[in-house]
This record gives C-alpha cells, sequence and structure tokens, in this order.
C-alpha cells in the first residue's frame, strides 16, 4: 500500500531542505508522522500499535475528501535530530504499521518558524490514492 523506497527518499530529501534552510543536523525538532484513512477503526488500530512504539500520538481528526465523504487524520509525534539513519528507521517503523493496519503514511514533517506557516490544509489534500 505504501511505497516505502519513496517514502525514504521524500524523507531524505525533506532532512537536506531543512539543512538548506539553515538548521545543523543537531539541532531537535518535532517530527510528525502523518498517518490518514477513510477507515477510522483501522486508524485507530494503527494508533495504538505506534504509541506501543513509543510514539506520541495525537487525538484524530476529521475532514472532507473531495467527494464529500469524512477521511480522518493524525500525527505520530516524537522529537529528534536531523540524523537521516534515525528518520529513515522511524519512516520504516511508521510504513510497517501503516501497512499492516492497511491505512496510508503521508510521510512526515515538522514546522520551521510561526506555528501557523506549516499547518496542513486538508482542503488541499491530495486524497486520490485512498479507498
Amino acid at each position: 500500500m505504501n511505497d516505502l523506497e519513496a517514502l525514504l527518499a521524500q524523507s531524505d530529501a525533506t532532512i537536506d531542505a531543512i539543512l538548506e534552510a539553515g538548521l545543523t543536523i543537531e539541532d531537535e525538532l518535532e517530527i510528525e508522522h502523518h498517518l490518514v484513512s477513510s477507515d477510522f477503526s483501522r486508524l485507530e488500530k494503527a494508533a495504538v500499535e505506534i504509541v506501543k512504539l513509543g510514539y506520541h500520538v495525537d487525538e484524530a481528526e476529521e475532514f472532507e475528501l473531495d467527494d464529500g465523504k469524512p477521511c480522518f487524520y493524525f500525527a505520530a509525534v516524537t522529537e529528534t535530530a536531523l540524523d537521516k539513519s534515525v528518520l529513515a528507521t522511524q519512516t520504516r517503523e511508521i510504513t510497517q504499521v501503516a501497512d499492516a493496519c492497511g491505512v496510508e503514511y503521508d510521510g512526515w514533517g515538522t514546522f520551521l518558524g510561526d506555528d501557523d506557516e506549516g499547518e496542513v490544509d486538508w482542503e488541499e489534500y491530495d486524497d486520490s490514492e485512498l479507498e
């Protein structure tokens, strides 16, 4: 379901972009791994498994897909330095759980600057790959 190689490449590209923005590999950041599903029970199962791995899980929120159907998402949060190896391990862990639970792992992100700058606009979310 989830393309691990693409997610790992996305992770590396994100780290490179953050480093180009002026942060260093020693900087600790709050990392949010984003999981999405139109099936709340599957997403809930993924949240339970991710908590078992030691991540903090934000409360799931609902948004509407382009066709008006409801969809749900949550962030699995951790703090770590910009270490490609550590973030690759986290990406593999989250992908494994997402695949086992039948949900989409949309990669990770972090906030750089004002809190409002990095908020996800769920109206613009690409839902074409959801079941």
